[in-house]
Parts: C-alpha cells; sequence; structure tokens
C-alpha cells in the first residue's frame, strides 16, 4: 500500500534528510587513500547520533550490520564497511546512509572519488548524477513511476551504460522500504500515478558494463557480474503541488 505523507512527516523528514546530507558531505571531507570503509563508518554514526533524536537507518535493518553501505569499485551497492577494506588510489565508492528521526526515515547515496580516478570513471559517476537528476524532474504530480524510470534509463543508455535492473529505488517513510518500488527504467505513463504527498528514494544503479548482479557469499555485497565499475546516486523525494521537492539536501 502507497502511503500519503502529511505535511508534517514531510518536514521531519527533510530534518532527516538534511542529517543524511551533512553525514555524506562528512563523508566526501575525509575520504582519502588508505582509510578504511570502517573509518567512514565510525565517522558517519558518530555525525549522525550527534543530532539529537537521530539514528542510523541502517544499522539492525534486516540485520545489516553497519551505519553506511560502502560499495567500492565493481560493488554495486549493500557493501559492508571493514577494517579489512582499505581505500585505494583510483577507486570509486558508493557511499549510502539513511537516518530515522521522530519515526521516519530519509535515505541519500553519493558515490565518491578516491583521489584521482581515470576519464571512464569520471563519466560514468557524471552520467549517473545526470540520470538522477532526470529521474527527479519527472517526480510530478500526475506523472508516473514509469516516467521516472525512463527518464533515468534513456539517459544511461545514451551514453552508452547500462541500468540495473534487479535492484530499484523504492518509497520510504515510516517504514525504510515502502511502496512502490521505483525501477530504473521502464515506459512513460506506466505504473503507480504519482500523488501529492508520496515519497520516493530515486537510486540510479548504472555501470560501465553489461548490468547484470551477482551477490557476494556475505550475503548483502552486490556487484557485476562482469567486473565493470558501477556507480550510485539516490535522493530523497517529496511529490508536492509544486513540483519535486529533494529532501536530502543540505
Amino acid at each position: 500500500m502507497i502511503t500519503l505523507k502529511s505535511p508534517r512527516e514531510i518536514e521531519i523528514m527533510s530534518r532527516a534528510g538534511r542529517i543524511v546530507a551533512g553525514t555524506l558531505s562528512r563523508i566526501r571531507e575525509i575520504i582519502a587513500p588508505g582509510l578504511s570503509t570502517e573509518e567512514l563508518d565510525a565517522e558517519a554514526e558518530r555525525f549522525i547520533r550527534s543530532h539529537e533524536g537521530a539514528t542510523p537507518s541502517f544499522k539492525g535493518l534486516y540485520g545489516f550490520p553497519k551505519t553506511l553501505c560502502t560499495s567500492i569499485d565493481t560493488e554495486i551497492v549493500h557493501g559492508i564497511p571493514s577494517s579489512k577494506r582499505v581505500l585505494a588510489e583510483g577507486s570509486i565508492v558508493s557511499v549510502d546512509v539513511g537516518v530515522q528521526l521522530e519515526g521516519l526515515h530519509a535515505d541519500s547515496a553519493t558515490t565518491l572519488a578516491v583521489g584521482t580516478i581515470t576519464p571512464s570513471a569520471e563519466r560514468l559517476l557524471a552520467v549517473t548524477r545526470e540520470s538522477l537528476a532526470a529521474g527527479i524532474a519527472q517526480a510530478r504530480v500526475g506523472n508516473h513511476v514509469g516516467d521516472i524510470g525512463h527518464a533515468v534509463q534513456q539517459v544511461a543508455e545514451a551514453a552508452g551504460f547500462g541500468v540495473v535492473r534487479e535492484l530499484v529505488g523504492h518509497g520510504i517513510g515510516t517504514r525504510f522500504h515502502e511502496e512502490p518500488q521505483v525501477p530504473n527504467y521502464g515506459s512513460p505513463k506506466r505504473g503507480p500515478r504519482l500523488l501529492e504527498g508520496m515519497t520516493l528514494a530515486i537510486e540510479p544503479m548504472i555501470t560501465i558494463g553489461n548490468p547484470t548482479t551477482r551477490t557476494l557469499g556475505d550475503k548483502w555485497t552486490v556487484v557485476t557480474a562482469d567486473g565493470s565499475l558501477s556507480a550510485h546516486f539516490e535522493h530523497t523525494v517529496a511529490i508536492t503541488a509544486d513540483g519535486p521537492r529533494i529532501l536530502t539536501a543540505l
């Protein structure tokens, strides 16, 4: 069932979203070669809990053990932070984080460069960021979920990249994952109609190569089956009468 949020609930989600954005900004400040993903996770949890009432959404969600998902290079999503995962010059890292505040959640992700990265990796990040912007632009009253996915797909595939199909965005609110699912592909005017008060996590996951995935033995980390690079960007967006409102911006 799709739940519509009240203006008060959207404001709370926006407050949670600013903490999410601040967390990603903090990780962007400190990320560097030689740092472990465990160190990133510890700083993210410290930052979130420094805000009264805020807690990490991911920690304990379905048994996930950490505050961040940190997915390196060929990892698409759900990488588990570890002291053994040390960042190397030239890598790219998807950093995904959620915050719960007063019973409501917000969720965002960005993919960060570790030092200097290749031109092809730079282009992957730019196109994935552009595909997210295109999807958000379609998050308007009267459009459909398919309009969002179609816009993402058009940008990514026009650039020659793959769109992951096994993983999708989602509704978000009192539960971290709510209806509807928000695929990053699709046809215009298909799927649920977008209504004022809906809140969606829109999250393109784009690959340089084939978008087919596999899951590692830790039962969490999803990687590209062909070993190609992947990028992931995400915002939580409210559908309003005035157009899409990004709730996970500073």
